[in-house]
């Protein structure tokens, strides 16, 4: 277990991280820089210059600082290390976002204990936020200064703010069920929203997150921010959600009971 002063530590230099990507990723956001295609001819999964100069960015501080950690990121693959700690990054969430000039992308950058994400940061450097979780509490840091996160009351689906980023992320006829039926009867949907809406989840503006179709670098950071505001993050069977999946956030326990009713039906959810 991590020491008080040693999560200080970590958590100040993961924002040393983030400053170091965002040199890389600002410079090309709405720049018209060119894509490629991770997928192929039939499946569009883009990537950037900017992800792959960012995460190898953010490698190089960590070697430079804490060799024996391991490193997984989406870019670049995982380098284990000898300490149990790794630092689990996706420089760029939200690169459909990215390429559209919609400032909705952020930097994800989580240090998993060897159980668990412990520290977690989301960075939309466009916008200039910063969303921290940690041991002792989550919170926003921005131009107008920092305020502690809390999520909102919303107790039922009934009355909940729903996000997504794409429904089309629901790829069997039992999933789009699940999240139709879900949908169908909260007060709200958005969608696009990426990482941003977990954090506006930690925020308290929005209560529901239902995705599927996650990597652990999708939702590793994401973890400790909304857990440490008060919310809820599993896989739909109520399970660990730390290596992605399908993965649903809540407000509070008695949404995500509610929400998890129904998604835990789902075969192999």
């Amino acid at each position: 277990m991590l020491s008080s002063e040693k999560i200080d530590e970590l958590a100040t230099f993961a924002l040393r991280l983030a400053d170091a990507a965002a040199e890389v990723t600002l410079p090309h956001f709405r720049s018209g820089l060119s894509v490629d295609n991770k997928r192929g001819e039939f499946v569009f999964d883009p990537v950037t210059a900017a992800d792959r100069d960012a995460e190898a960015a953010i490698r190089t501080l960590i070697k430079s600082h804490y060799p024996e950690h391991g490193i997984y990121g989406e870019e670049h693959g995982q380098e284990l290390g000898t300490s149990p700690l790794t630092w689990v990054l996706d420089p760029i969430d939200g690169t459909r976002s990215f390429i559209s000039g919609v400032p909705l992308w952020g930097t994800l950058i989580a240090l998993n204990d060897g159980t668990k994400p412990v520290i977690g940061v989301m960075d939309q450097p466009y916008i200039g936020e910063r969303f921290v979780g940690r041991p002792g509490g989550s919170e926003l840091i921005s131009r107008h200064g920092r305020r502690i996160l809390k999520t909102s009351g919303c107790t039922s689906l009934e009355g909940a703010l729903l996000g997504n980023t794409d429904p089309a992320m629901f790829r069997d006829e039992a999933s789009k069920a699940a999240f139709r039926e879900i949908s169908g009867k909260v007060r709200l949907r958005r969608f696009g929203g990426d990482c941003y809406f977990y954090c506006l989840l930690a925020a308290g503006t929005l209560d529901l997150v239902v995705e599927s179709s996650l990597q652990p670098y999708d939702i590793q950071a994401l973890m400790p921010v909304i857990e440490h505001a008060g919310g809820v993050v599993t896989s739909w069977t109520g399970g660990d959600p730390q290596m992605g999946g399908s993965v649903v956030a809540a407000a509070t326990p008695e949404l995500h009971a509610e929400a998890l009713e129904i998604l835990s039906k789902v075969p192999s959810a």
